[in-house]
């Protein structure tokens, strides 16, 4: 059976940082000031970005090869499809209400709430019916490839990617998963990469203007 722990925790990120952009923007204020520019709200969309594309491009298309005459698992296939394109315009009304200094302040809210829900819901229905799918047919090679796709797709940004990933993540899930890292990413991440990513300010509170 193929092992496709790392999406799932993965997924654990995506739900992490909805949550923050959520009180984010339920602070005092007008948290559009800071979420222009927040550096967790770019790396969520950038990240986010990636790994649907990647499961476009990389995972969708090979299951289906496989599960082909199977119309109900197709049918699944789908739905994922859809789901991933129902998010985007969701991340850009955000952006586009960020940048709106005109817009209503309760907009904003509303559209995170869309965003964590639709998003909540995808993840939840992945895992519940497409992950046990795809590890019942895939290969560990097929995997192996998604997930290649998916590094590259994140190239430089490895260094925060991973610490991302892990934030918050119990010892076992970062043990479970720098086990399956090369030596030289294991050790870049001790020493150089969670320090580093430790510091940064993701979602810094507004600042009152006087």
């Amino acid at each position: 059976m193929a092992d496709l722990g790392m999406m799932k925790t993965v997924h654990d990120a995506f739900r992490r940082e909805l949550d923050r952009l959520a009180r984010a923007a339920e602070r005092p204020g007008d948290p559009r000031r800071v979420l222009r520019t927040a550096a967790g709200w770019e790396m969520f969309k950038a990240f986010l970005h990636v790994h649907h594309t990647s499961e476009d491009d990389a995972l969708w298309p090979v299951t289906r090869r496989v599960l082909a005459g199977r119309p109900d698992d197709l049918a699944l296939l789908d739905a994922m499809e859809a789901e991933h394109a129902d998010i985007d315009p969701l991340l850009a009304a955000v952006d586009a209400t960020l940048a709106d200094r005109d817009a209503a302040p309760d907009r904003l809210g509303e559209l995170i709430d869309a965003l964590s829900t639709g998003l909540k819901k995808h993840l939840r229905h992945e895992e519940d019916e497409a992950v046990p799918l795809l590890e019942a047919v895939l290969t560990d090679e097929q995997v192996q490839h998604f997930g290649a796709v998916h590094r590259d797709r994140i190239g430089g940004d490895a260094s925060r990617y991973l610490p991302w990933v892990l934030d918050g993540a119990d010892d076992e899930t970062v043990a479970r998963i720098l086990s399956g890292m090369p030596e030289p990413i294991r050790r870049a991440y001790h020493d150089e990469w969670r320090a580093a990513y430790t510091v940064l300010d993701l979602w810094p509170s507004p600042v009152k203007v006087p």
